[in-house]
């Protein structure tokens, strides 16, 4: 995924002739993306990716930065002292370009604990990289690792059950054969196609439990216009 993304990116940012990206999943037809909207202002953000960046204090690592625009308001507006992090080289080449200080090509699952956080952000769909139910542990033990004594994880999601038909009775036709928020992804941009790769969406409660075997508080902070919401994770102090 971010191999395309980042290569759009860095073509919207030097004006290369970018493309839209095609993106398409296991349960959506295909839908067009433009670039631009990843390099949206704090302003032409969704409320809960404003709120997030509200809530942001203290050292902050931004995971998945993409183009880098919510590293880019707190480094630039805030003041705040951020690491931005993304696999894409690419991305992280027209981050640089943007002026963002610390951002690096790195995987988060890679990350040294030497260097350890007040706030760690997951924007845009955050629980995506869990990819699928059964790794949502093994992320949130090193997001754990990574967090400061009064740290805080801030990540969104969305419950994709809207997206499946229910009957009379209200009950919602989900597979049988897993989570309903296990996706496949496919990226296509200036007609290459990227390899098919999983990607989580969480409903809250199921986030929820997953953060408080691991753990961790989980607190719904706020819930967006479409069945989106904004969850903030902390580690639980013993009784």
């Amino acid at each position: 995924m971010k191999n395309l993304f980042g290569k759009a990116i860095l073509d919207y940012l030097t004006n290369n002739l970018p493309e839209d990206l095609i993106t398409e999943t296991s349960i959506s037809e295909a839908d067009e993306m433009s670039v631009s909207y990843l390099f949206r202002t704090y302003d032409e953000m969704p409320i809960l990716e404003q709120k997030a960046l509200e809530l942001a204090k203290g050292k902050v690592l931004d995971i998945g930065c993409g183009a880098g625009s919510h590293s880019l308001v707190l480094q630039n507006d805030r003041n705040i002292e951020v690491t931005a992090i993304d696999i894409s080289e690419n991305a992280v080449k027209a981050c640089q370009l943007r002026g963002l200080k610390n951002v690096f090509v790195q995987d988060i699952l890679d990350l040294e604990v030497a260097k350890k956080f007040d706030t760690i952000l997951l924007l845009m769909n955050g629980t995506g990289i869990f990819g699928t139910l059964k790794e949502i542990g093994k992320y949130l033990q090193k997001l754990k690792s990574l967090l400061n004594e009064n740290g805080q994880i801030l990540i969104d999601s969305s419950d994709l059950i809207y997206m499946y038909d229910q009957d009379e009775d209200g009950a919602y036709s989900i597979p049988a054969d897993g989570y309903y928020g296990e996706l496949t992804f496919t990226v296509q941009y200036k007609g290459e196609t990227e390899d098919t790769f999983p990607w989580l969406y969480l409903d809250y409660n199921t986030l929820q439990n997953a953060a408080i075997a691991n753990g961790l508080q989980c607190e719904l902070v706020l819930e967006g216009e479409h069945f989106d919401y904004l969850a903030r994770l902390s580690i639980q102090i013993p009784n």
